[in-house]
């Protein structure tokens, strides 16, 4: 079955239903050994905040929440995994619906609010799976947690991930819990920064092995934030960054009917925000720096132009996920293929 068919199919099943199908039955067919989406994968070896990856193409946040189908998702090929975002406590997210397909922008508009299983059972998927590769925890705080004690849920979360994750993102950036963004103010970020990464050196030390921090910020942000969030990231030696989360901003939406909707926007509409959040945080955080941080590019990619675009805006690799829901399992050799003639052309140049 071609994906065109399949996601006609899944198009016409309610959006969150037909996200758990999906998934269910690429896990189910990836039991039986059977590979519905037979991809011939280029290697393009590369290096992410001090990880060996075998491509620099990414799966987002946000489509495994729990750890569920990490071993499925990895047989696409992809070249690193972030599940997630995960919350100390259990819990439901927001009322539904909240999640809806705009398919004439190639967007979709979600306001999932952290819908998870607790990090306790994140955890235990990760330690049945048998994915040997990258594999980034998302965590954030739960809804129930008042922003001021918000740094008390990343630090729990990041005891009980560290010795299981390749690399951890601290998700400071959803528009769907409510203040979470407050977190990416001068002072709030610079709290929760110093704090993180005391923890990860103790943790480093107890474990005897370093884990990365990321951080995921919002494409909502000014030139004046993206200066003073560099600053926090730089002062605070974080890992790495990952540019951008989803959008508050509907407009390109026009008259839609899911135009006045609250939740993030996500997939073709992002990538002019994204992309120039990634320009201004690659000018700001890495021009004329010693040290590079790796900045992680995702928003908006839908074909292999786009992973161009994102690479030669600053991006040392990118994620996908939108991209996936309308382009399918294709995208990923796709992305793999325009990044290894991008960095090739860039190494003979």
């Amino acid at each position: 079955m071609t994906y065109h068919l399949l996601q006609k199919i899944l198009f016409a099943m309610d959006a969150e239903r037909s996200h758990i199908a999906a998934l269910n039955g690429l896990k189910f067919l990836h039991r039986l050994h059977f590979d519905p989406f037979p991809t011939s994968i280029v290697k393009v070896p590369s290096s992410l905040m001090g990880l060996p990856i075998p491509n620099p193409i990414g799966l987002a946040a946000g489509l495994d929440k729990n750890g569920d189908y990490i071993d499925a998702l990895s047989a696409l090929g992809f070249g690193f995994i972030e599940i997630g975002t995960v919350t100390p406590k259990p819990q439901a997210g927001n009322p539904k619906p909240r999640l809806f397909r705009i398919p004439k922008h190639q967007a979709i508009l979600n306001r999932m609010g952290f819908n998870n299983q607790g990090i306790d059972y994140l955890v235990n998927n990760v330690k049945k799976a048998k994915y040997d590769g990258i594999l980034g925890i998302n965590i954030g705080k739960n809804a129930t947690t008042p922003i001021e004690n918000a740094t008390d849920d990343y630090l729990y979360c990041l005891d009980r991930a560290y010795n299981f994750a390749s690399y951890i993102t601290i998700n400071i950036s959803s528009p769907n819990t409510q203040n979470l963004r407050s977190l990416q103010g001068e002072y709030e970020l610079n709290n929760l920064l110093s704090k993180l990464k005391k923890r990860q050196k103790e943790l480093s030390e107890r474990f005897e092995k370093y884990v990365p921090l990321a951080v995921k910020i919002a494409p909502d942000v000014d030139e004046t934030q993206i200066i003073s969030m560099s600053n926090a990231i730089r002062q605070h030696d974080i890992d790495g960054v990952i540019a951008t989360n989803t959008t508050i901003d509907k407009s390109s939406l026009g008259e839609h009917k899911f135009s006045n909707e609250n939740g993030g926007l996500s997939g073709r509409p992002l990538i002019e925000k994204s992309n120039t959040v990634l320009k201004l945080l690659t000018s700001h955080l890495n021009d004329n720096q010693q040290k590079t941080i790796p900045i992680i590019g995702v928003g908006g990619i839908m074909n292999g132009s786009d992973v161009v675009e994102k690479l030669n805006n600053g991006a040392q690799a990118v994620q996908l996920y939108t991209g996936l829901i309308y382009r399918g399992p294709q995208l990923v050799p796709e992305s793999i293929i325009a990044a290894a003639q991008y960095l090739n052309n860039k190494r003979t140049a």
